[in-house]
């Protein structure tokens, strides 16, 4: 089926998903450290973390934890905690009144139910108070290396952006994405979309002039286009991402240089 790109071009289903295929790749090259950036250290710290992490960033989830996790170490721990201490721990994440329900119950549900242990099984995560399919899907994907696609509000909007889908509607929307890459990319995947929207695809505005995937990207110019400006923008989160992030649009840039130089050969040799 033919999909219509923001220019209004025909794209095919096969050009799609090679478009879509190559933007993972670059990706790849710009963001070889593309992590879960939740500190955890085993998959109980993770599920909670994730709960944390709602409407709250991951700098501040961090910064809570430690502190969270030398005080429960067990799903015991967090189904016997005092809501009240509780509380008190989590309330720099926001909303904490309903996040320690989920906690509390989700350690009775542990419990009562899994031997106090974290399934690894996505029909089973999604029963525990608190977590939902991309909750589920960021613990089994870096906590028992099960692929899964973490469809979060920056991986949305960037899948929209880049064309790949319409969908608004999460679980649609991971489907839909799903059907574009082998299964064995899908975590690495949510990973570098959620890297990328973060340091180069704003929300409000995007740097699009200094971002390495433009030539790919249909919503090219919803954002800044001015190369100065665009690059005031940028948000890499390391010297090494800063680097590979420079490297590839150096890259790009003699390309460009490369093609052009072809094209007025060409043109030479037509006109002699």
């Amino acid at each position: 089926m033919a999909v219509r790109n923001r220019d209004g071009r025909s794209e095919s289903r096969v050009a799609l998903v090679r478009r879509a295929r190559k933007i993972n790749r670059l990706l790849a090259e710009l963001y070889p450290d593309a992590h879960c950036e939740l500190d955890f250290a085993d998959p109980l710290e993770l599920i909670v973390a994730v709960i944390l992490s709602a409407q709250c960033t991951d700098v501040r989830v961090n910064q809570v934890t430690p502190a969270l996790f030398a005080r429960y170490k067990s799903a015991e721990d967090y189904a016997s905690a005092e809501r009240i201490e509780l509380e008190e721990l989590i309330r720099p994440t926001g909303f904490y009144r309903n996040k320690a329900t989920s906690i509390l119950g989700l350690g009775r549900e542990l419990c009562d139910r899994f031997g106090g242990e974290v399934p690894g099984r996505l029909e089973d995560l999604v029963t525990l108070p608190g977590v939902g399919r991309k909750t589920a899907n960021v613990v089994l994907g870096n906590a028992f290396g099960v692929p899964g696609l973490t469809v979060d509000t920056h991986f949305g909007r960037l899948v929209r952006r880049f064309g790949w889908t319409e969908l608004e509607d999460p679980v649609k929307v991971e489907h839909a994405i799903g059907e574009l890459f082998p299964k064995s990319d899908w975590t690495m995947l949510s990973h570098r979309l959620i890297f990328h929207g973060r340091r180069v695809c704003h929300s409000r505005r995007p740097a699009c002039g200094a971002c390495p995937l433009a030539a790919l990207c249909p919503s090219h110019g919803i954002g800044e286009l001015d190369p100065v400006k665009a690059e005031a923008l940028l948000r890499p989160a390391s010297a090494r991402e800063a680097a590979a992030l420079a490297e590839v649009r150096k890259r790009q840039a003699e390309e460009k240089v490369q093609v052009a130089a072809e094209r007025r050969a060409r043109a030479e040799v037509g006109h002699s």
